[in-house]
């Protein structure tokens, strides 16, 4: 065979192996689990197990044998497992109303996980349920709260894992680096001008905010600008009262720490501001029962002159977070 002939040759097979390749890249057939299933040695029920899969797990189909499937299949984040299964629970990007059964299970998943002795691992289930839900299903109207959900149930861990370490000291160093933020800003980036990527810059706020105030006045200032800011430019936002609020009570607490940082002409503004953001919150989203009412009742004490912040401030209350607390 000529060089040139070896050339042409090596040049066609290159061709077909490359056409073979993305030909079985389109024809992998993928799925996700909404059941607990068990991976089989061999497809026969009686066969060795070797392993268990829980909910929102991925798995590629290798092959059939009758009502069975050959499949390779992520059981943990670290384990995957090749085995055989029956050929049920699994939810295809072909699956009619996939998306709503996909979107079903990670929401009943979600409900169990807040249940006090809530099935163990459920949150984890509902979020890569969610985020599967989207994956499979981009065109889905569920699809951008789908991710929102996947998002939030992520960031809700997290911070429940950072909250429950025993030592302040470490709490507050990992609150000064931030939460993990890339799922939230996808959501922004993919689904943006929706509520979905609105609930998730008010998320992002979380990461802006200080730890503790340590009773001084330059956090509660950074962050009312931060909530003010996030009303202004995301007015159509389900957040955006409580943002509103959020500011108003910031602007209550610098009353207080105004007058001990001998300020009293900011203490006055500070109680200008706080009751024109309240008002605000209650006239503009007189629907948001929630924060319009809370809006209300922070006028009520700010008039009175009751505390909302510091010693003074009555112990029982829980008016917001805290200035030591991250919403």
């Amino acid at each position: 065979m000529t060089t040139s002939r070896r050339i042409c040759f090596l040049l066609a097979t290159i061709a077909f192996l490359a056409g073979a390749t993305l030909a079985y890249a389109a024809e992998v057939e993928r799925g996700v689990t909404v059941a607990p299933l068990t991976i089989h040695i061999s497809p026969d029920a009686t066969s060795a197990k070797l392993a268990n899969m829980d909910r929102g797990r991925e798995l590629v189909v290798l092959e059939r044998s009758r009502d069975w499937i050959h499949v390779t299949a992520d059981v943990t984040r670290e384990r995957t497992v090749t085995g055989w299964m029956k050929d049920q629970a699994v939810v295809r990007a072909n699956t009619p109303n996939g998306d709503r059964i996909l979107f079903g299970e990670a929401a009943d998943s979600e409900a169990e996980a807040s249940r006090r002795h809530g099935r163990r691992g459920a949150a984890q289930d509902a979020m890569r349920l969610y985020a599967f839900t989207e994956e499979y299903f981009p065109k889905s109207p569920l699809a951008g709260e789908a991710l929102y959900r996947a998002a939030d149930i992520r960031w809700q861990l997290e911070k429940a894992d950072v909250m429950s370490r025993p030592s302040a000291k470490e709490r507050d160093a990992y609150l000064r680096t931030g939460m993990e933020e890339d799922w939230m800003r996808r959501v922004m980036k993919k689904y943006a001008g929706t509520k979905w990527a609105d609930l998730a810059a008010f998320a992002l706020i979380d990461n802006k905010l200080c730890g503790d105030w340590k009773g001084e006045s330059k956090c509660p200032e950074k962050e009312t600008e931060m909530y003010e800011k996030y009303a202004a430019e995301r007015p159509q936002s389900p957040s955006a009262a409580e943002a509103l609020y959020q500011a108003a009570w910031r602007q209550s607490a610098l009353i207080q720490i105004y007058r001990t940082e001998n300020k009293a002409n900011k203490a006055d503004e500070a109680k200008a501001r706080a009751l024109a953001l309240a008002q605000k919150t209650v006239s503009q989203y007189p629907n948001n029962v929630d924060w319009s009412a809370r809006a209300q009742r922070l006028v009520f004490l700010v008039d009175q002159g009751i505390p909302t912040y510091g010693t003074a401030a009555a112990t029982s209350s829980s008016d917001d977070d805290g200035p030591s607390q991250r919403p």
